[in-house]
C-alpha cells in the first residue's frame, strides 16, 4: 500500500463516529446544525478507507476489505496502485485472476513466489486488467511460458521494472517482442533466463530500450561479447550490470561498458574467467578521465557528479586471471571501491594472486575512520 496523507479533521471525526455509532444517529453540532452518523462500515469515505488500509500496511487485509462491498471494492481498486502478493503460499493463480479486474489502477505488482504457483493465465488476467502497470516482479515463476510475456508486451506498455528471473520457459524471441513493445524499460532482470537471453534478446533491448539502467544477466551463460557490446552502445544509460556467471564473455564486453556506459556504478564479473587485465586497465583510464584533477578527500565527501558517476561495486571474484597491478589501478581510480571489511564493495574473494590489493583506506586509516561516521551520522 502506498502512504497516504495524514486525516483531515473532517475524516478524523468521521472515523470517531463510526466507532461510536451502531446505526443513524443525529446529535446537535457545534453551529447549531445536526451532525448525522454513519451507518455502517460501508459508509466510510474512500479517503478514510485508504488511510486505515495504508496503516494497517497488509496487503491481505485489502484482499479482504475488497469483498465487502462494492463501494469497498471500487474505492480500493481506484486507490491501490501498490499490492503485494508474495506472502501467498497456494493458489496464488486463482487469487491473482479474481483481483485483476478490482485493482486496475496497480502501478506496482509482486508476484514473487517460494515454490512455482502463478500459470499464463494469471499473468494473462494481469496483463488484460492492469495497463497503468509500472513495476512487476514474476521471479521464480517457473510455470509461466512465453504466453505470459507476449501478453504483458500487449497489456503493459508502460512497464519501467521486471523481474522475470529464474523464469527459464522463456524464449529469446518473446524478450525480443517485449522489448519492441515496453520500450521505458529501465530495470530489467533476466538471471537464470537462459533460454531467453541470448545475443539477439540483448541487441533487440539495445535497439528498443535506450533508458534502461539496470540489467540482471547472471548465469545466462549463452551471452558472448556481440550480445554485450550492443548493450554498451545501446544503453549508454546503463548504471548496473551483472554479469556474473557468463562464461562465454572476454574483455571486449567490459572495454565497450567502459567506453559506452559513462554512468556505470556496479558491474559483476563473478566467475568470468576470461576477463584479463586488459579489462582492468580499460576501467581504470575510464575512471582517472572522469575523476581527472580530484583528490581523495574530495572523491570521499561525494562533492561533485563525477564521483557519484564513477564504479562503486565490482565483483571480480573467481577471475582468476588478474594480477594485482591491474586491479590496484582500477582500486586508485574509483575511490568509493573499497578493500576494508568496513566498507567491503570490491570482491575478490577466490583471487589469492590479488591479497596485496588495498584501497585507499589502507593508506588514509584516520581518513576512512571519518568517512564510515559520516556515513552513518544520519
Amino acid at each position: 500500500m502506498d502512504s497516504m496523507k495524514p486525516l483531515s479533521g473532517e475524516l478524523s471525526n468521521s472515523f470517531d463516529t463510526l466507532m461510536v455509532s451502531g446505526g443513524v444517529e443525529i446529535r446537535q453540532a457545534q453551529n447549531g446544525g445536526t451532525e448525522t452518523s454513519l451507518t455502517d462500515w460501508k459508509d466510510l469515505p474512500m479517503e478514510l478507507l485508504l488511510r486505515i488500509m495504508s496503516i494497517v500496511g497488509d496487503d491481505r487485509m485489502v484482499i479482504v476489505a475488497s469483498g465487502v462491498c462494492t463501494g469497498w471494492r471500487d474505492a480500493l481498486g481506484w486507490g491501490v496502485a501498490n499490492l503485494s502478493l508474495s506472502w501467498c503460499r497456494d493458489h496464488m493463480n486463482d487469487l491473482v485472476i479474481s483481483l485483476a479486474h478490482k485493482f486496475t489502477k496497480l502501478q506496482v505488482l509482486s508476484l514473487r513466489q517460494i515454490k512455482p504457483q502463478l500459470e499464463d493465465s494469471g499473468a494473462e488476467a494481469v496483463a488484460n486488467h492492469c495497463h497503468d502497470l509500472r513495476e512487476l516482479d514474476l521471479s521464480r515463476s517457473f510455470r509461466l511460458s512465453d504466453r505470459s510475456l507476449y501478453a504483458l508486451a500487449h497489456g503493459c506498455l508502460n512497464l519501467t521494472r521486471l523481474n522475470i528471473s529464474g523464469c527459464s520457459n522463456f524464449s529469446d524471441a518473446a524478450l525480443v517482442f517485449l522489448s519492441s513493445q515496453c520500450k521505458s524499460l529501465k530495470c530489467l532482470n533476466l538471471c537464470g533466463c537462459v533460454r531467453a537471453a541470448s545475443d539477439r534478446a540483448l541487441q533487440a533491448i539495445a535497439c528498443n530500450c535506450g533508458q534502461l539502467q539496470s540489467l540482471n544477466l547472471g548465469w545466462c551463460d549463452s551471452i558472448t561479447d556481440k550480445g554485450v557490446t550492443s548493450l554498451a552502445s545501446g544503453c549508454p544509460e546503463l548504471r548496473a550490470v551483472d554479469l556474473c556467471g557468463c562464461v562465454l564473455i572476454t574483455d571486449e564486453s567490459v572495454v565497450a561498458l567502459a567506453n559506452g556506459c559513462p554512468h556505470l556504478r556496479s558491474l559483476g564479473l563473478y566467475y568470468c574467467q576470461n576477463i584479463t587485465d586488459r579489462a582492468m586497465y580499460s576501467l581504470a583510464a575510464n575512471g582517472c578521465v572522469r575523476s581527472q584533477g580530484r583528490g581523495w578527500d574530495a572523491a570521499q565527501s561525494g562533492g561533485g557528479s563525477k564521483d557519484r558517476d564513477g564504479l562503486a561495486s565490482l565483483n571480480i571474484s573467481q577471475c582468476t586471471a588478474l594480477t594485482p597491478p591491474a586491479v590496484q589501478a582500477v582500486c586508485d581510480s574509483f575511490p568509493a571501491l573499497h578493500t576494508c571489511p568496513e566498507r567491503h564493495s570490491l570482491n575478490i574473494s577466490g583471487c589469492l594472486s590479488l591479497t596485496s590489493v588495498h584501497c585507499a583506506c589502507a593508506l588514509h586509516p584516520h581518513r576512512a575512520g571519518r568517512a564510515i561516521l559520516s556515513n552513518h551520522a544520519y
